[in-house]
């Protein structure tokens, strides 16, 4: 019997944390599980989540992710979706999928911009990830509003200003994501930005 889950359902992420795993057993399950629909491994110096998100967290994380291709769209900005991509180095014993990602200008090795949807606390850092695997920008959705972390140095700080994005208007952006009016928030955000 098939259980079927309206997307607007609001079930629980759930996640699954695993000690002293070894990057060959990372891999083996990446292998084995890496084209399960909705499922993420992270993977931090031995320690594994198995993440599947809910399908709230699917809507925001989408609507974040067209809101920014629109605005790429409207500024000119030369954008390449990697979406969620699995990123690893073993020499790092990093590895993840990112909610969404994007390198912009040229398509690189690792994107320029991660982002990421944290509707609940625990799990690995993922911060701590994209820092060994050096992913200049981390955009994250948390209690409501977007967060954006420059990497300096070997460290990540909030910032206000992208690189990527000099001119766009983070707090302006999040007032737009509304993942049960997409269509709308998405036009509302154009005509704000063009006034």
């Amino acid at each position: 019997m098939t259980t079927l889950i309206h997307p607007a359902s609001n079930f629980e992420e759930q996640r699954v944390i695993l000690p002293s795993m070894t990057w060959r057993q990372y891999e083996s399950l990446l292998a084995t599980l890496g084209d399960y629909p909705g499922l993420r491994l992270i993977y931090l110096e031995g320690t594994l989540e198995i993440f599947m998100p809910s399908p709230k967290h699917e809507m925001i994380k989408k609507i974040i992710a067209r809101l920014l291709e629109r605005y790429a769209e409207e500024v000119d900005i030369p954008l390449h979706g990697y979406g969620s991509t699995t990123f690893r180095q073993e020499a790092k014993a990093r590895g993840l999928e990112p909610d969404e990602c994007y390198c912009v200008d040229s398509l690189k090795e690792l994107p320029d911009l991660a982002i990421e949807v944290n509707l609940t606390s625990g799990g690995v850092d993922k911060l701590a990830v994209y820092q060994g695997l050096g992913v200049p920008e981390v955009l994250i959705w948390q209690n409501d509003q977007l967060i954006l972390y420059d990497l300096r140095g070997i460290t990540y700080r909030e910032s206000v200003d992208s690189q990527f994005f000099p001119d766009l208007d983070w707090t302006l952006l999040a007032q737009y994501i509304r993942p049960q009016e997409q269509p709308q928030a998405i036009k509302e955000f154009l005509q704000a930005i063009r006034s």
